[in-house]
């Protein structure tokens, strides 16, 4: 059983209350598809069932014509390079962090935890972004 919790942003204002909702229904449908491909995904608590909690923590957005000019134009992807190698993230690009929770369905035991933080890559395939792209693609890669 699956229950995306929602959007707990450390600053809920950066994100609007639209996107929040349909990065939420993304992450709730990517995740649905994902794991059905493996499982019977279930909407009722019966013995034998996982229930997974998931949560976005937090997204960020990228700057899509700074990141374009960024990764384009080889100065300033040198620059950008320089930046991953001090900070760990490229300039200009968008992210997310989720958190999942596993318990036995009736027992609720937990029987595991974790957390992600993600952002978006510097490949030069990737320039082209959209402001919500990087976020979309963390969300698929968790799932």
């Amino acid at each position: 059983m699956l229950e995306v919790v929602g959007f707990f942003g450390t600053d809920v204002s950066k994100v609007s209350s639209a996107d929040q909702e349909r990065l939420t229904a993304l992450f709730q449908q990517s995740l649905t598809d994902a794991l059905a491909t493996k499982y019977q995904v279930v909407d009722q608590l019966a013995p034998g069932t996982m229930q997974l909690q998931v949560v976005i923590l937090d997204a960020e957005a990228a700057t899509p014509g700074l990141r374009s000019v960024s990764m384009a134009i080889p100065q300033a992807r040198l620059l950008g390079t320089g930046y991953y190698a001090v900070s760990g993230t490229y300039p200009f690009v968008g992210g997310g962090q989720a958190a999942v929770k596993a318990t036995d369905a009736v027992t609720g035991q937990v029987l595991g935890a974790g957390v992600d933080r993600r952002v978006g890559g510097g490949a030069i395939q990737t320039a082209a972004q959209w402001q919500w792209g990087d976020a979309e693609n963390v969300i698929k890669a968790w799932s």
